[in-house]
């Protein structure tokens, strides 16, 4: 008997101590350490870590994104309008190694621009004829996005430049071109103006608080964009129903009318513009609101640029150049640049003849009076308007214009590339690298990359004559919008991209999961 009791004495020891121990740690206060479970201390880990890294990322950086790598890319957003009345916004992520072409001699090892489409919608009831940006500025993260049709409209929408941020824990939407979709909330649209009675021509912001629009009504508006009322009208005159082009569809009694576009001047006091109808170009006073003056086109200008007997002698296209010293006017088929004086200075006759769409002047400090004129037969070539050439004896004329020197050509058929050229945009990079974004009626964007050391020494007259000028810039990029491009703007991303709401969204769940523990 006694021996029992010693083993049943020896058993209920344990027993004791494990009861003991429980009673030590119930003495004890809880800490929030002891109870989470182990998936939770991991995920407010992830959440601590990635708030860390999101205040050390630089600007522009996307979510997840390694600041070395964010650094090396420069994300841009393109918008172009079309005869299909759709308004398309797409963002190119393009490494800075493309656009510099450091590696030219490994072109397969180069990285790739990463498309994303923004959006994608019919703005208008018909055709978009142009667009127009805002200047960006440093005080503010959003541009003014002003589009006009032939519906008599003109839309505004307000557009972020905040680039897309990448996130992982979200998949990326679906398409059927495979190109990523990115929606921001922040592009909203601010309404419509009808201010004009016909088709719209002409759009552009001089600075952020004005807005100038051109109609086939024969008048240029000026409207504040605080709260988008018209200060003035500028009214251009009819022209006479006398010597009218031959093909003309007007109306028996109507003749053609209407600012084809305009041009300010970068001291924001003048104004040139040019009509249908009208052999001529006017001046205007933007101080004042009145006509400044008329220069007509004289007949051995027209004839200069092929426009005889039966042309219509009208300007198509003006433009400035940046330093506000002289000015070119398109023609049909060719252009004449005027000096300050309004005096012709060089003529420009791409060669074979085409048609000529769109031009604008390369805003660098190193190579001024570069001109680009894109063409029919798909090509975008650079003219030295300040080195001109002799005429031959045989063309030589009493009033003939210098022609300007061709420097080099991008596309068109030397090249393989062959639809016309609508509209084209200048980014410039930095001071020796720029970006030409180039948009054809067949769909095509196309990104190419120069270096200002390509544009070398300008060649003659014969050398650079047909297809044979020097191609320059390389194509780095490729994106098929599927409408037929009438116009086109770009302008660079440098805002912040918004990372913080993938933080509000994991941080509350945490904190959810902590008050259920703790309530257990």
């Amino acid at each position: 008997m006694a021996k029992r009791k010693r083993e049943i004495a020896d058993r209920t020891k344990p027993v004791k101590a494990v009861k003991s121990e429980k009673e030590a740690t119930a003495s004890t206060p809880k800490s929030k350490v002891q109870i989470e479970s182990p998936a939770r201390n991991s995920k407010e880990a992830a959440v601590n870590d990635k708030a860390g890294a999101n205040h050390k990322a630089t600007a522009t950086a996307p979510a997840n994104a390694p600041a070395k790598e964010v650094a090396d890319i420069t994300t841009v957003q393109i918008i172009t309008g079309s005869y299909e009345r759709v308004l398309h916004g797409f963002s190119a992520a393009i490494p800075q190694a493309l656009i510099t072409g450091q590696d030219d001699g490994a072109e397969q090892d180069l990285p790739k621009i990463g498309f994303s489409d923004t959006f994608l919608f019919n703005a208008h009831t018909s055709a978009i004829r142009c667009l127009a940006l805002t200047p960006p500025t440093d005080e503010s993260s959003k541009v003014i996005l002003a589009t006009g049709s032939t519906d008599e409209r003109i839309n505004l929408y307000t557009l972020s430049t905040a680039p897309p941020a990448l996130s992982k824990s979200k998949p990326q939407l679906p398409s059927l071109n495979g190109t990523s979709i990115s929606e921001n909330s922040k592009n909203k649209e601010l309404g419509a103006l009808l201010h004009h009675s016909s088709s719209i021509t002409g759009l552009y912001f001089p600075s952020r608080s004005k807005l100038l629009s051109s109609s086939e009504d024969s008048t240029i508006t000026i409207t504040r964009t605080r709260d988008w009322a018209p200060l003035s009208t500028i009214k251009a005159p009819i022209p006479k129903a006398q010597g009218r082009p031959s093909g003309d569809t007007a109306a028996p009694g109507e003749v053609p009318a209407g600012v084809n576009d305009f041009a300010v001047h970068p001291s924001n006091k003048l104004m040139v513009s040019v009509g249908k109808g009208e052999k001529c170009m006017r001046l205007w006073n933007l101080i004042t609101g009145h006509k400044a003056g008329v220069l007509q086109f004289s007949r051995e200008i027209l004839a200069s640029v092929g426009e005889g007997r039966f042309g219509s002698g009208e300007g198509r296209k003006v433009v400035w150049d940046g330093e506000g010293e002289e000015l070119a006017v398109a023609f049909e088929r060719g252009v004449v640049v005027f000096s300050l004086d309004m005096k012709p200075k060089a003529k420009i006759l791409p060669a074979p003849r085409t048609k000529i769409h769109q031009m604008r002047y390369l805003p660098s400090d190193s190579h001024p009076g570069i001109l680009l004129v894109s063409t029919e037969d798909g090509r975008i070539m650079f003219y030295d308007t300040n080195s001109t050439s002799e005429p031959a004896e045989s063309e030589e004329r009493e009033d003939d214009i210098p022609q300007s020197n061709l420097v080099a050509a991008i596309g068109g058929p030397a090249a393989g590339f062959s639809g016309r050229v609508k509209d084209f945009d200048l980014l410039r990079i930095s001071d020796t690298s720029f970006l030409i974004i180039s948009g054809s009626s067949d769909g095509t964007v196309r990104l190419w990359s120069l270096r200002t050391d390509e544009l070398k020494a300008p060649a003659s007259s014969e050398q650079g004559a047909g297809f044979t000028a020097g191609q320059v810039g390389r194509l780095i990029g490729t994106y098929t919008t599927g409408t037929r491009i009438t116009c086109l703007k770009s302008f660079v991303m440098t805002g912040t991209p918004d990372v913080e709401e993938e933080e509000e969204e994991e941080i509350p769940a945490a904190e959810n999961e902590s008050s259920s523990e703790d309530s257990e």
